[in-house]
């Protein structure tokens, strides 16, 4: 869906991770010069600055299999209640993050003011791991690694059922893409489930292209458009080596642009996050500028 307005939200949020860091993230994209760079290319840019979170070092961390639960619940259910506004006003949500268990939120805003239109919501989920665990399943506890399982009603209620229903997404249609790190116990979630993964082997065998097209065609049946929600660590280390859990053998630069422009081409996208930017851990802020170029083929920059 092309929008001409674009609402941009920080989620300055790491209480879902193992690592510290990604906290950093949104102010690591905006000094990347992210807000320009869309005004340069047409878009009303408005930055509503960052939705407030907790502090690890001020909260217990709660029950071990899920760290920081009711802290992570009350940032995902106000980040929620500002993407409904933000959607229902024609705006396209860009989320910055932060780590990936902000994704609840997300995806909860968008997919309410779309079912009470009677429309449905699909996703496309660009990583290097299928953060499919439940608090049964996760060896770490790390809410992080659990938001897709929430997305389509797996997992603790309290995220789950924001705003009273789920799942937000139907499994059918979400698509994996980029995956090569999963624990053993999630692995039955993923295959239960009914999501479609596309692994690195899908994209080394058949091309990002393909991938991406199939990736369109799942999320979009039956929907009225679809979430990106994009993981730096989806891209190999050696280009984006500042992310939360970086895993060897990821996506090409390449690669990434080519996935961002395809799904721009379809016109069908409705919203976007970038999450677990870690500049901590980052090269002169490599991975935010990388991840400023993605938002921007995403939202239409082109080469000529």
């Amino acid at each position: 869906m092309r929008h001409s307005h674009i609402a941009i939200i920080g989620v300055p949020l790491d209480l879902g991770a193992g690592r510290r860091g990604v906290d950093m993230g949104p102010s690591a994209v905006r000094v990347a010069n992210l807000n320009t760079r869309l005004s340069e290319i047409g878009f009303e840019v408005e930055d509503l600055g960052n939705v407030p979170v907790a502090q690890p070092e001020g909260h217990p961390k709660g029950k071990p299999e899920a760290k920081y639960l009711p802290q992570i619940t009350q940032t995902c259910t106000h980040l929620a209640e500002l993407v409904e506004k933000q959607v229902a006003a024609g705006r396209c949500p860009l989320i910055l993050g932060g780590d990936h268990s902000l994704a609840v939120g997300t995806v909860a805003g968008v997919s309410k003011h779309l079912r009470e239109r009677g429309e449905k919501l699909g996703m496309i989920w660009i990583d290097a791991h299928t953060d499919m665990n439940t608090p049964a399943s996760s060896p770490s506890g790390n809410v992080h690694g659990m938001p897709l399982a929430c997305c389509i009603g797996l997992g603790p209620k309290e995220l789950t059922d924001i705003f009273g229903y789920s799942p937000k997404v139907a499994p059918e249609n979400v698509a994996l893409v980029g995956i090569r790190s999963v624990d053993d116990q999630e692995r039955k979630n993923v295959q239960k489930s009914g999501v479609h993964a596309f692994t690195m082997r899908d994209i080394d065998e058949r091309g990002m292209r393909w991938v991406i097209e199939e990736s369109i065609k799942i999320a979009g049946a039956g929907t009225a458009g679809f979430h990106v929600s994009l993981d730096m660590d989806a891209v190999d280390p050696r280009e984006a080596p500042g992310v939360g859990t970086p895993v060897r053998g990821g996506i090409t630069y390449r690669e990434a642009h080519l996935a961002m422009e395809i799904l721009s081409d379809s016109g069908r996208m409705t919203s976007m996050e970038v999450v677990e930017v870690n500049p901590v851990i980052d090269e002169v802020n490599r991975t935010a500028v990388l991840a400023v170029e993605l938002v921007m083929s995403a939202m239409g920059k082109r080469i000529l």
